[in-house]
């Protein structure tokens, strides 16, 4: 047995690409994407007709420029989502747009829309995730969503903070980003890491820990992987979305995978409610998450609009 099909025997493997191809090759139960890893296929040729199809909508649906590449940008998201809800059997997760982090009204309405584009492409609904920035704001709208029957995947979580924010919010998952941690504290210190002492490993075990001692039904699945001792230390966690190439290296590695995580294992942190104040406060004195929530926002917008900037070229 490989270290992927070990790793599958103890953690639900999503794949972390908009790759059709990929996904076939390595069959992960779920699927996340990206406005970034959108925008990376949006350019390959073989997805030429998903591009085109959102392109022709929003024409039709739009009554101004901004308003059809608004649509276009939608169904765009939701022709991959719906090519890879065909190829995995089960969860795909859809981003709202980064640009509407700050914005909880707006979030929702997003969330609305998508799974409306989801329902008119026959696709069962219950199967998609929207994900969405772990923000204050964010979390807001994942509370009134998971409300609302619509399940939520809370990303750029890089804060002890979000998740227990993320958590009393009832969000049914969240994606805690082990390895651009990794990056912050590297450029900070200077230092070099191993997987027992990678601050992003730390940082998700401690998550999973505290869930599970407080019998918090949110999933946790690691993210952003630099390497795959990183996934390893993290063997046993409810999920790991993983990019392709570590898929392969796990796929072609033949040793023993142990078992690093278990939901028998304890944590001796005190179950806390954050309101407001305080998340703002906690997040603000950890330069780290502060620094690394407020860079991936601004990574996935600029994607957001490099995308929209290609569907408006192709659609004259």
């Amino acid at each position: 047995m490989n270290k992927l099909d070990a790793l599958k025997t103890m953690t639900t493997v999503v794949a972390d690409t908009g790759d059709f191809e990929a996904i076939r090759r390595f069959t992960p139960q779920d699927a996340t994407t990206n406005p970034s890893l959108l925008l990376n296929a949006a350019q390959q040729a073989q997805y030429t007709d998903l591009v085109e199809d959102a392109i022709d909508f929003g024409q039709r649906m739009g009554s101004s420029t901004e308003a059809r590449i608004d649509a276009a940008m939608d169904k765009l998201a939701v022709n991959f989502g719906q090519r890879i809800a065909d190829t995995v059997p089960g969860y795909v997760s859809t981003e709202a747009d980064a640009g509407l982090s700050f914005d909880t009204e707006g979030t929702i309405r997003k969330a609305n829309r998508l799974l409306e584009l989801y329902t008119q492409a026959g696709v069962d609904t219950s199967r998609i995730l929207i994900k969405i920035a772990a923000t204050w704001e964010g979390i807001q709208a994942a509370r009134q969503l998971e409300r609302d029957g619509i399940k939520c995947n809370l990303t750029l979580l890089f804060g002890f903070n979000q998740a227990v924010a993320c958590a009393e919010a009832g969000v049914f998952l969240i994606s805690p980003f082990v390895g651009r941690i990794l990056d912050w504290y590297k450029a900070s210190t200077g230092m070099d890491y191993t997987a027992a002492d990678d601050p992003g490993v730390l940082s998700v075990q401690r998550i999973y820990r505290y869930y599970k001692t407080h019998g918090y039904p949110t999933i946790v699945m690691g993210a952003s992987f630099r390497n795959t001792g990183e996934i390893e230390a993290l063997a046993g966690c409810d999920r790991l979305t993983i990019s392709p190439a570590l898929l392969a290296q796990l796929a072609n590695d033949e040793r023993e995978l142990p078992r690093a995580l278990d939901p028998d294992q304890v944590s001796d942190e005190k179950r806390i409610s954050l309101p407001e104040a305080n998340f703002r406060w906690q997040l603000n004195e950890d330069a780290m998450a502060t620094e690394k929530l407020a860079e991936g926002i601004r990574k996935f917008h600029a994607d957001y609009l490099a995308l929209r900037h290609l569907l408006q070229a192709r659609a004259h």
